[in-house]
């Protein structure tokens, strides 16, 4: 009977202990304040200085972008500027000493010049031409110079200049009088690799000679073309294209005798490719499914090195010291924010140099996209990017979002996107849509919205609308659509074409007035603006009409959805007015609008204290309008 008892108590005690469950992360995660989550750091650049001992990068730690020299031996930085107004961000070391070169515009105009800062910490405007861009193009072989473009002869064309490191003086190499790009320069300054886009897809590619001035195609066939790098010794042009194909691959041209051939070819859009400095390494960039992929190739072994592999993150870009010893990499996901690592090209260690996710969030708590696909209207596969909430479940389903990227023809990546993980975060689902005329899936696809914005783009998203509701964990009565630029003008043409479809439109500085946006772009886009008519429509022409039909302003009066506008004052691409006028026009109709206008920012809010008020506002309206009854909403920084 005691052995029974003894038996009965064990069998008890394991039972018990086998229900024991450990917490879920719905159980566990916390919900952070977007102050919390724009306090993740954010780090671009990653120029080697000429001793290879430092890096130069900027960072918004201070709420706005300056310049930092981060130690690669322990990673601590040493802040190079102070400003509090203009973000600045970094272009390079001089190749043989600690000087910088800088890049920094007007709150967001993007009329940036080039600033140089000394070794003594004064810095200098090294373009101070009024009213004109100016951008860096890269040093001379003999790294006595650097070459830069700029539009200060003609607000319209840009022209490559050379300037001297010595006394900063600059001359002309090349006048721009056909409106072309320029694209590369040779090391011997006998070549100039210029582009003129024909369409939004399609890009001629042109050899220009700067000793005798003659000018020679180099494509055959119309097709996208985009010139990479010459190589080394002065034999070749190597160039992407897709000619012939849906997805660009690499080519070389002979400069001897005109001949090309084909180089590299994937699955996926190879995006970009240049050799380092000596020539040792040639790296590509490849586009697969909306994530970075990165091969590096060994000119001398004609092998692709190995490069360190991540669970759960990839190397999204790296940069070479000058003697091609070290590399810089920096590697990020979706569920996480890009730090920079340092590797030792000889030995193979490889070092973190930074801690970008802000310690008061847990990892665990972020989300990983998953790549999704689905049937549009028309048997079309759309793919998309989707979020879902930890706390998201079919007995707890939520409200979604469907994200419009911008462009048009732009592309929702497997990137970090701290709005996104905020929006997720607070148990809203995303469904970042990468509808028919987005880049990386091909010309085809990319091609399927010319002269048709508004129309099937528009049911692309819809049918995203659709799956979403499908899912078990969503709410389908509570689906909204969120979006910036041409994604702004998605949200809008939602609203105003299909009124009933989504339940709340967030517009963060969108297109309204398509004739207006068309006829006030920058004069720096000239060479593009010719393209940009033909995919959506020439303003001074019949198109006109058309163009009247699908822009929202002139249909705000279908509006009956809870709206909110998000707009940056000095935009110069997407104008305040096109905002300030939706916004009194949907007010009209009675329906909740809310405006947020920033007087310091462009195309893009880039000051913490901005984007701050910027996303709460968001999150604000999305509680009050699209979670309504589902429950209360959820305090920032408490738990679940």
């Amino acid at each position: 009977m005691r052995k029974m008892s003894l038996l009965a108590a064990l069998v008890i005690f394991w039972s018990c202990k086998e229900e024991k469950k450990e917490p879920s992360i719905a159980e566990t995660m916390k919900t952070y304040s977007i102050a919390q989550m724009m306090d993740n750091e954010a780090i671009g650049g990653g120029s080697f200085s000429s001793n290879s001992d430092k890096l130069l990068v900027h960072s918004n730690r201070t709420g706005i972008y300056n310049a930092y020299a981060l130690s690669v031996e322990d990673g601590t930085m040493e802040a190079l500027t102070a400003s509090d107004s203009s973000s600045v961000f970094t272009t390079s070391y001089f190749p043989n000493d600690d000087r910088i070169l800088l890049s920094k515009d007007n709150n967001g105009d993007e009329i940036y010049q080039i600033y140089l800062r000394d070794t003594t910490g004064t810095v200098t405007n090294l373009t101070p031409f009024e009213g004109a861009r100016a951008n860096f193009y890269g040093w001379s072989k003999d790294e006595k110079s650097f070459y830069f473009g700029s539009n200060k002869r003609n607000p319209q064309f840009t022209d490559v200049y050379k300037m001297n490191l010595e006394d900063f003086s600059h001359t002309l190499l090349y006048e721009n009088e056909e409106g072309l790009d320029v694209g590369e320069i040779s090391d011997d300054e006998k070549y100039l690799a210029l582009v003129k886009p024909v369409n939004t897809n399609d890009i001629d590619l042109f050899l220009y000679s700067m000793e005798d001035g003659s000018m020679t195609k180099i494509n055959e066939n119309q097709s996208a073309n985009s010139p990479e790098d010459f190589s080394k010794d002065g034999k070749y042009l190597y160039y992407t294209t897709d000619d012939g194909g849906e997805f660009s691959y690499l080519k070389r041209y002979n400069l001897a005798d005109g001949s090309s051939e084909k180089v590299l070819e994937k699955e996926w859009d190879i995006m970009g490719s240049y050799f380092t400095r000596s020539g040792k390494y040639r790296v590509t960039y490849v586009n697969e499914d909306g994530r970075n992929v990165i091969e590096v190739f060994d000119t001398e072994s004609e092998k692709n090195i190995d490069l360190p592999t991540f669970e759960g993150g990839a190397i999204t870009s790296v940069g070479f010291s000058k003697d091609d010893s070290a590399m810089r990499f920096y590697l990020g996901g979706s569920d996480t924010p890009s730090n920079l690592y340092h590797l030792d090209l000889e030995t193979g260690d490889y070092k973190k140099l930074t801690n970008v996710l802000n310690p008061e969030i847990q990892a665990q708590d972020m989300v990983t996209a998953e790549v999704i696909r689905y049937p549009s209207f028309d048997g079309v596969e759309i793919p998309a990017i989707y979020y879902k909430p930890h706390q998201a479940s079919a007995e707890n389903p939520v409200p979604a979002l469907v994200w419009v990227h911008g462009g048009p023809g732009g592309q929702s990546r497997q990137n970090f996107n701290s709005i996104i993980q905020y929006l997720v975060n607070h148990g809203y689902a995303v469904l970042a849509v990468n509808n028919r005329g987005s880049s990386g899936y091909g010309k085809t696809f990319f091609q399927m919205d010319d002269l048709n914005h508004g129309d099937k783009d528009l049911k692309d998203c819809v049918e995203g609308k659709n799956w979403l509701a499908a899912q078990t964990e969503i709410d389908g009565e509570k689906i909204g659509i969120i979006g910036g630029s041409y994604g702004g003008y998605m949200t809008m043409a939602a609203l105003t074409f299909t009124p009933e479809e989504f339940d709340v439109g967030v517009n963060i500085f969108g297109v309204t007035n398509w004739m207006r946006t068309l006829k006030s772009i920058p004069p720096w886009w000239e060479s593009f603006k010719d393209a940009l008519y033909k995919e959506l429509g020439d303003p001074y022409s019949a198109d006109s009409v058309r163009l009247k039909k699908i822009s929202p302003l002139f249909h705000a009066d279908n509006v009956t959805k809870p709206l909110i506008v998000l707009q940056g004052a000095q935009d110069p691409r997407v104008l305040q007015v096109e905002s300030d006028e939706i916004v009194a026009s949907v007010r009209k109709n009675d329906v909740p609008v809310e405006y947020v206008l920033f007087e310091d920012e462009g195309h893009g809010f880039v000051k913490k204290e901005n984007q701050i008020e910027a996303y709460s506002k968001i999150l604000e309206f999305l509680d009050l309008h699209l979670k309504k009854d589902i429950e209360e909403p959820i305090k920032d920084g408490g738990d679940i």
